[in-house]
């Protein structure tokens, strides 16, 4: 990806929304890029907020361990998205960790140059703001969907949720374009692997789904959204 490609993937992130050519170019030229492997951990839960991330290319898993052990998928970020965006408000510990769920290039900006960036361009704190504000809302919305909603609509949701981010349109349906597990989606939605192995073999026996090894493909998007709506 030729770097004029690769600005143009950053600079779609929330952050540079509204600013100028002019504010958008002092944002990204202090941008620092990091290509890292699949598997590694950019920075890890409990760890000081240091740097602020864009992906550029990839995907990057956010998870978090919980008081009782157990680990949660909080998101999955693709280019254009970002990661870290706490160190905006001052010293404190990143809440989730960072890992690459493929060989990906991120641009970061550390601590101070984020803080004093915003104070140059306004526009940049109250972007930082809506994105924090968002993270907070998305948190609240998954937490209403674990407390409030069954199972299988809460892995239905999840399924849509991914469908949106990383949707890829194929002959048989429509293919979640990256590594899925059972057990990731176990993470991401609040419950076991057993269960969602349970409630995917019943919907592949539907013909809704499609499923191979890490692989997820949506034959039947109609009949997803009816179990995530709770109407079935």
């Amino acid at each position: 990806m030729v770097r004029e490609e690769l600005c143009g993937v950053v600079a779609s992130n929330l952050m540079l929304r509204d600013l100028d050519e002019r504010e958008c170019s002092l944002f990204l030229e202090h941008g620092r890029p990091r290509r890292t492997k699949q598997g590694t951990v950019l920075f890890h839960q409990g760890e000081p907020a240091e740097l602020f991330y864009i992906v550029a290319e990839g995907q990057v898993k956010l998870t978090q361990v919980t008081p009782s052990g157990d680990q949660v998928i909080l998101q999955i970020v693709g280019p254009g998205g970002g990661i870290g965006i706490i160190v905006a408000l001052g010293e404190m510990d990143y809440p989730a960790s960072a890992e690459a769920l493929e060989d990906c290039l991120a641009y970061s900006w550390d601590r101070e140059t984020t803080r004093r960036l915003m104070l140059e361009i306004p526009q940049l704190a109250l972007n930082g703001m809506e994105l924090v504000a968002k993270r907070f809302a998305n948190l609240q919305a998954r937490y209403q969907e674990v407390a409030t909603q069954r199972v299988e609509q809460r892995v239905a949701i999840t399924l849509l949720r991914l469908v949106r981010q990383f949707g890829k349109r194929e002959e048989e349906g429509v293919l979640i374009d990256m590594a899925l597990s059972r057990q990731d989606l176990a993470e991401m939605t609040g419950t076991n692997f057993y269960n969602v192995s349970r409630i995917l073999n019943k919907w592949e026996q539907n013909d809704i789904v499609g499923l191979g090894r890490k692989r997820v493909v949506i034959k039947n998007a109609h009949a997803l959204v009816v179990i995530a709506e709770g109407i079935s």
